[in-house]
C-alpha cells in the first residue's frame, strides 16, 4: 500500500483552497490509476465493472464511484469462501505479501510491501509520539492485524515498541514501571485497566501519551486519563483498510487519512451524502496489493462541514457512530452473528439464540441465551458450548444460559445494553 510523501503530507497541513485542490488532484490521479490496476489484475473487481457495463475510463473522479455497487464487508466471508483465500480481490502474486491475517468471520487480510503499510505513522506523530518514546503496544499480534499495524506506524516515526499484546495486566504494569514507558497504544478500556492495576499495586505509572482505538472513547475515560496527566488521542480504522481517520490536537472530530477516497453514503441507495448527514463509511484504497474499491465498512459516521482550526486540509468525520449489518464489537473484536450461529449449530439439541452485551467497569460482557427442549438436562453442555464459542469467535462468552424452546420471541439477535459515558 503506497503512501504519500512527507512533502505532500506537509503541504496538506494548511487548510486553504490551494492545498485542498492539490489534495483533490492527488486523489483523483491515484483513483484513476488504482481502478485501472484493479481491473487488469483483480478478477473480482473486473467482474464488478463488467457486470455494470463499465470500463475503467468510466471512473474518473470520486463522484463516479456511485456507478459501482458497494462491496460490503459483511459479504467478504462468502466471497472468500467461494474464491479462497482472498475472494478474487488480490491484485498481486502471493509472493509479494509480507503477512496474512485472519479476522473474525473468518476474513483473510493480506499485507503487501512497504513501510507503514496501514498508514498509522502520521496519526501517531500528530498525537505527539516520536523517537524518544518507549511505547507499549497492547493490541494483539496473534492472527488479527492491529498489533502489527501500530507496530509498523510507531517504528516509522522512530518510537521504540514493546510488543506486549493483550492481557497479562500485572506484567504489563511492571514493564511500564521498569522501562519508564511513556506511551500506550490499545483500547481505552485496557488503558483504564492498567491504570487501576498500577494504583492497586502502588506501582509508578509513567505513561504520558496514549493512542486508543477499536472501541468508543468515553468522556469519563478521557477525563480520568487527563487527570492522571495522560494526553490521549483516538483513531478509527478497520482490519481491511487500516487507518481511516484520527484526531488532531483540537480533538473535535477525526481527520480523514489523505491517501484514499472516503464516501459517506445512504446504505440503501449507495448515493453519496452531504456533510452533517449520517451514513455508511465507504472507502477506496490506493493499494495495488489488495485494491478495495468502494468498500463498505459497515460503520456509520458523517462528514463535518466546518474547517478545523488545526489547519489540516483533509475532511473530518464525526467518528464511529454505530454499525450496519449483523456484526458488533466486544472488547475490541468484531463478532458476526453468523459465527455465533455456526458455534451453536455444532450441537443439534440447541436452537434459537440471543446475544446480550453489557458493560461494567470499562469492560464488555457478552452473555448468550440459547433455546433447548431440555434446559435442565444440559449438564456439561455449557462448558462445551463455551469452548466452541471461544474457538469460533476468538473471545469467550462471559455467561451462557439455556432456556426452553419458544422462550426467545424477538427477532433481534443482538441486544446491546452498553452505556458509553
Amino acid at each position: 500500500m503506497s503512501s504519500i510523501t512527507s512533502e505532500e503530507s506537509d503541504g496538506w497541513h494548511k487548510g486553504d483552497n490551494v492545498n485542498r485542490n492539490e489534495l483533490l488532484r492527488h486523489r483523483t490521479e491515484r483513483l484513476r490509476k488504482i481502478v485501472r490496476h484493479a481491473y487488469d489484475n483483480s478478477p473480482a473487481f473486473r467482474h464488478r465493472l463488467d457486470r455494470r457495463g463499465l470500463t475503467p475510463d468510466d471512473i474518473r473522479e470520486a463522484k463516479d464511484l456511485e456507478k459501482l455497487p458497494i462491496a460490503k464487508k459483511d459479504n467478504l466471508v462468502d466471497l472468500q469462501a467461494q474464491r479462497p483465500p482472498f475472494g478474487g480481490l488480490l491484485a498481486v502474486d502471493t509472493s509479494n505479501l509480507t503477512r496474512i491475517f485472519q479476522s473474525p468471520g473468518p476474513i483473510y487480510d493480506p499485507q503487501g510491501q512497504g513501510d507503514d503499510y496501514w498508514r498509522w505513522g502520521e496519526p501517531l506523530r500528530i498525537a505527539g509520539f516520536g523517537e524518544r518514546d518507549i511505547v507499549i503496544n497492547t493490541f494483539s499480534y496473534h492472527l488479527s492485524p492491529a498489533g502489527f499495524m501500530f507496530d509498523d506506524g510507531l517504528r516509522a516515526i522512530g518510537a521504540t515498541v514493546v510488543p506486549t499484546g493483550v492481557g497479562n495486566t500485572e506484567i504489563q504494569v511492571k514493564i511500564i514501571a521498569d522501562l519508564r514507558a511513556t506511551g500506550f497504544v490499545g483500547t481505552p478500556s485496557f488503558l483504564m485497566t492498567l491504570l487501576n492495576k498500577a494504583k492497586e499495586l502502588g506501582t509508578d505509572f509513567t505513561i504520558k501519551k496514549a493512542f486508543v482505538a477499536a472501541e468508543p472513547f468515553t468522556p469519563t475515560q478521557q477525563a480520568t486519563f487527563g487527570a492522571h496527566g495522560i494526553d490521549a488521542y483516538q483513531g478509527y480504522g478497520t482490519a481491511d483498510a487500516g487507518c481511516i481517520a484520527f484526531e488532531c490536537a483540537e480533538k473535535n472530530g477525526m481527520h480523514v487519512s489523505t491517501d484514499f477516497v472516503i464516501e459517506i453514503v445512504d446504505p440503501n441507495t449507495g448515493e453519496q451524502l452531504p456533510p452533517e448527514e449520517a451514513g455508511e463509511v465507504v472507502v477506496t484504497l490506493f493499494d495495488e496489493t489488495y485494491p478495495l474499491i468502494r468498500f463498505g465498512t459497515g460503520d456509520i459516521s458523517q462528514l463535518m462541514s466546518a474547517d478545523c482550526p488545526c489547519g489540516l486540509a483533509t475532511e473530518r468525520i464525526a467518528g464511529f457512530m454505530g454499525r450496519i449489518g449483523d456484526a458488533f464489537k466486544v472488547r475490541g473484536m468484531f463478532v458476526h452473528l453468523r459465527q455465533v450461529a455456526e458455534a451453536i449449530s455444532s450441537f443439534p439439541e440447541l436452537g434459537d439464540f440471543v446475544v446480550e452485551v453489557t458493560r461494567e467497569n470499562d469492560r464488555d460482557f457478552m452473555g448468550l441465551k440459547v433455546e433447548t427442549d431440555n434446559p435442565m438436562s444440559s449438564e456439561g453442555m455449557i462448558d462445551r458450548l463455551a469452548d466452541k464459542i471461544q474457538e469460533v469467535l476468538r473471545i469467550r462468552a462471559d455467561s451462557i444460559a439455556f432456556v426452553s424452546t419458544g422462550t426467545l420471541k424477538s427477532d433481534q439477535k443482538i441486544v446491546d445494553k452498553r452505556e458509553w459515558r
